[in-house]
């Protein structure tokens, strides 16, 4: 009997998965502990349906890679079942190697590492174990497969998870800007000389993808407010680390302790820990920490439990020493604290977005006349110069109850 296994999902409806290796993957502890990792980090602070994980997002993906080689299939590429298989498989773990809350924590709970390289690290396990069935895979997501096509579509400027988290994220926020006709860009892709393209007539839909990509950007990832959470739960890594490395010991799970303590990261060891923390070992830490004696921990940790974010104010330049002093004493006159114990209250950033980065390649349009032409060149409504130049704010977090009035 074939092997057929159905999940519903709430953006797609139907997802099916007919391969067995494939189901073994989502079965897999790797692959479940996406299940308790959150999609969006700390945007559940400001959308509240925002609690979506990455578990959704994988599934979706592999769902939008599977109606795409479809598609490609339909117009004349010959793709074999191995390479839909493997495909399939670079989207299903392209985020497999992502820790607690997403990005919010990506380079605070193993410095050095992005979530790229960890998901190959955890990849190449996973091929061991599948005794090299993933090969292909891996060669498809590090851009190693002599079909080039297929890289662009696991990650490339117009590729399925770029599709998906617009989709999604939009339909868990609630914010509509985020909607694309994510099903009519994918009937209109094409492959030419192991390019991806898009037939002219879907010029309006890359259009609508490219601008909803930004306005996404500015409503939901980059929101002030969400800014504000996720330097909160990072000045909390940062004081639990410093307490840590004073020899104070701390709660967290086993697996989690490993990752607040200084350890050796030639030790091969670290990656299987690394697959046993997710969201709640974060969580259920910060909850007992918001009774630790040291007034900085537990005074941050209150204010994240019982959403008592920071004043989040927008600037256009960085915040001048003189004035990151002037609230540094606001607010260790306020609490009783030292001037270090201040600075964990007082946080800037600079937060850069770029619309359009061509190092990714280029958004291609293969025109009626036969020729390919970029996106900008075909377009009569989007500038090069304007969505490929980097957007540069900077953001200032501090205590509301200093009352300080900012200019923006």
């Amino acid at each position: 009997m074939p092997f057929s296994k159905i999940f519903n999902d709430p953006v797609y409806g139907f997802i099916t998965v007919n391969d067995r290796l494939i189901q073994q993957l989502i079965d897999h502890p790797y692959f479940q502990r996406l299940a308790r990792i959150s999609q969006l980090g700390m945007s559940g602070m400001v959308y509240p349906g925002a609690k979506h994980t990455r578990f959704h997002h994988a599934l979706g993906a592999m769902h939008l890679m599977k109606q795409t080689i479809d598609t490609l299939r339909a117009k004349g590429t010959n793709i074999s079942d191995h390479e839909c298989r493997s495909a399939l498989i670079a989207i299903l773990l392209h985020d497999i190697g992502h820790g607690p809350f997403s990005h919010t924590l990506e380079h605070s709970i193993l410095e050095g590492y992005d979530h790229e390289s960890l998901s190959l690290q955890m990849m190449e396990k996973l091929n061991e174990e599948f005794n090299g069935a993933l090969q292909t895979a891996i060669d498809i997501f590090t851009g190693n497969y002599f079909r080039n096509f297929f890289h662009q579509l696991v990650s490339g400027q117009l590729d399925v998870d770029r599709l998906d988290y617009l989709m999604r994220d939009s339909f868990y926020t609630g914010v509509a800007e985020g909607v694309i006709g994510s099903e009519r860009i994918i009937k209109m892709m094409y492959v030419v000389d192991d390019v991806l393209c898009i037939e002219e007539k879907g010029i309006y839909s890359i259009e609508k993808f490219l601008i909803a990509r930004r306005l996404m950007y500015w409503q939901v990832y980059l929101h002030k407010t969400v800014i504000a959470a996720e330097m909160l739960m990072l000045l909390i890594m940062q004081r639990a680390r410093h307490l840590a490395a004073g020899g104070i010991q701390l709660f967290a799970t086993s697996a989690f302790s490993r990752f607040l303590y200084p350890m050796p990261l030639n030790d091969a060891a670290y990656l299987e820990d690394f697959t046993l923390i997710d969201d709640m070992d974060v969580l259920a830490s910060v909850k007992e920490w918001s009774r630790h004696p040291d007034p900085v921990l537990s005074s941050l940790c209150l204010r994240l439990i019982n959403r008592r974010l920071f004043k989040a104010v927008w600037m256009h330049e960085a915040p001048p020493d003189s004035h990151l002093d002037y609230l540094t004493n606001q607010v260790a006159a306020l609490y009783g604290l030292s001037i270090k114990e201040a600075t964990y209250f007082v946080k800037w950033d600079k937060v850069i977005q770029l619309p359009y980065d061509a190092t990714k390649g280029e958004i291609w349009i293969f025109t009626k006349n036969g020729e390919r032409r970029n996106i900008f060149e075909a377009s009569d409504n989007l500038s090069r110069d304007h969505l490929s130049h980097p957007v540069e704010k900077f953001i200032l977090c501090y205590p509301k109850e200093l009352n300080i009035k900012d200019e923006k």
